[in-house]
């Protein structure tokens, strides 16, 4: 009986609403019910509002003192009702039909006002999320404008006196704000290499050149040349990993407003190093740079980052200085996370697996975009021991689910980590990380092992 008057009462109020028809009752179209037809009700169908407007007087909502308006109908502090279940609810049954008993009657507006009272609940915890949400990111970028206003006015102007001082290395730490950021990391990194514009545009031009008279060539091709002496010829290669460069951002791939820009810059680095030439990896460094830095700038920037020791190392593929970082990274891992170690080592997880990923593409392909970023800023700071801190402090942040894994999983693990790393609590953990062992810091520790190496010692055998 409950169904028939629901579906009767949708029937013709809540979805009634047509224009008014002035045939004579017996010309009507006969009425509806679930199982047949029956003569149409001769009274009046009842609007929701109504019924609404019934239950607020019967309730003491309404009234003469309270009448309702636009403005009133507006919800103030997150309260409502929802007028089609009211009526569904509370509207009595058609006159076919017995009428409700008082129980029933009661037990309706008792859920009918449960209902409304979980759901403002509902909505109420909802908007305070969202407005907590709000609060957070008005913060931030409250934040964000003081700090870079700090950047511009006190320390870019006084870059040489202030960039070694406490306050603005606790503000380096921090993050450097996005307006800024090219502009440090230019400084920080430095020109050692001398490279003007003008020689950008040089070797650009010759890049061009040697695209005009490279012929295509076949993938097995493309590979061979990859290893001769002269990689200008890796130039074909450049193409095939430049829609692979954050594919998620669709501004490097073909037709995207940054494609031909990162194309050149490669390009151009190709024929600056020759004996270098292109490595897989290096366009996801180069596109970090695009996006905060003009297009010569981020050559000049690009070509002095990878000239640094350990990005040298790796993109000439030097195997013996590589597995030199290796064993001093492995040093810093014992003494920092002596658990995880022990555990590394029994299932035969050497650093190579994923560590090469995470220092060939400067963290900028395996983690999140922003938070890349930010290990930039530091790194820009540090130098290269920043870029093994934090190899050590993903490793800490992880080490409870990477203790429960075996081989298998802990290298897909590492080789893909998650797609949302929280950027604090991960620098929390970095923080932690001591950098000495047994009073040597990162680079006593580097040296003293290529020392071991050249009198040919067996300590970076894995």
């Amino acid at each position: 009986m409950a169904t028939a008057s629901l579906i009767l009462y949708i029937d013709r109020s809540l979805f009634a609403r047509r224009v008014k028809d002035n045939r004579p009752v017996e010309q009507r179209d006969p009425g509806w019910k679930l199982f047949g037809k029956v003569p149409p009700r001769e009274g009046p169908i009842k609007d929701p509002k109504k019924v609404q407007k019934e239950y607020e007087t019967k309730s003491g909502r309404g009234g003469p003192g309270n009448p309702t308006s636009p403005r009133q109908s507006v919800r103030k502090n997150l309260d409502f009702e929802p007028l089609s279940t009211t009526a569904l609810i509370l509207e009595d049954r058609p006159a076919n039909l017995p009428a409700k008993p008082v129980e029933e009657a009661q037990k309706h507006r008792q859920q009918y006002e449960e209902m409304v009272a979980q759901a403002k609940k509902r909505e109420l915890k909802e908007a305070q999320k969202r407005k907590k949400q709000l609060e957070d990111r008005c913060k931030l970028e409250e934040s964000i404008g003081t700090a870079a206003q700090t950047w511009n006015q006190e320390i870019l102007p006084n870059w040489s006196a202030m960039c070694t001082s406490r306050r603005v290395r606790d503000l380096w730490w921090q993050g450097i704000p996005p307006s800024v950021r090219g502009k440090v990391w230019s400084l920080a990194v430095g020109n050692e290499l001398n490279i003007t514009h003008e020689l950008y545009h040089i070797c650009l031009s010759r890049a061009k050149v040697k695209w005009k008279t490279t012929p295509a060539s076949s993938a097995e091709t493309e590979t061979e040349d990859a290893g001769c002496s002269d990689r200008e010829s890796s130039l074909e290669l450049i193409k095939l990993d430049i829609s692979r460069t954050f594919p998620q951002l669709c501004i490097f791939q073909q037709g995207g407003p940054y494609h031909d820009v990162l194309h050149s810059i490669l390009g151009a680095y190709t024929c600056y190093r020759p004996d270098v030439g292109y490595v897989q990896g290096m366009s996801f460094i180069a596109a970090v740079l695009i996006l905060n830095l003009d297009t010569a700038d981020a050559f000049i920037a690009f070509a002095n980052l990878l000239n640094k020791p350990c990005q040298m190392a790796f993109f000439r593929v030097d195997h013996s200085l590589m597995l030199t970082y290796f064993a001093a990274f492995e040093v810093f891992f014992e003494e920092n996370l002596p658990k995880l170690f022990a555990h590394f080592k029994k299932n035969n997880l050497t650093p190579d697996i994923y560590l090469i990923d995470w220092i060939f593409t400067l963290y900028s392909k395996s983690l999140p975009l922003d938070l890349a970023c930010r290990v930039w800023d530091v790194f820009c700071r540090d130098g290269e021991e920043f870029l093994f801190r934090t190899a050590l402090g993903l490793l800490r942040l992880y080490q409870d689910v990477l203790t429960c894994m075996d081989f298998i999983h802990m290298a897909q693990f590492l080789t893909r980590l998650p797609d949302l790393i929280p950027a604090e609590q991960l620098f929390q953990h970095i923080a932690t990380i001591h950098m000495t062992s047994r009073n040597r810091k990162w680079a006593q520790v580097l040296q003293a092992l290529q020392k071991d190496h050249e009198r040919g010692s067996p300590v970076l055998k894995h």
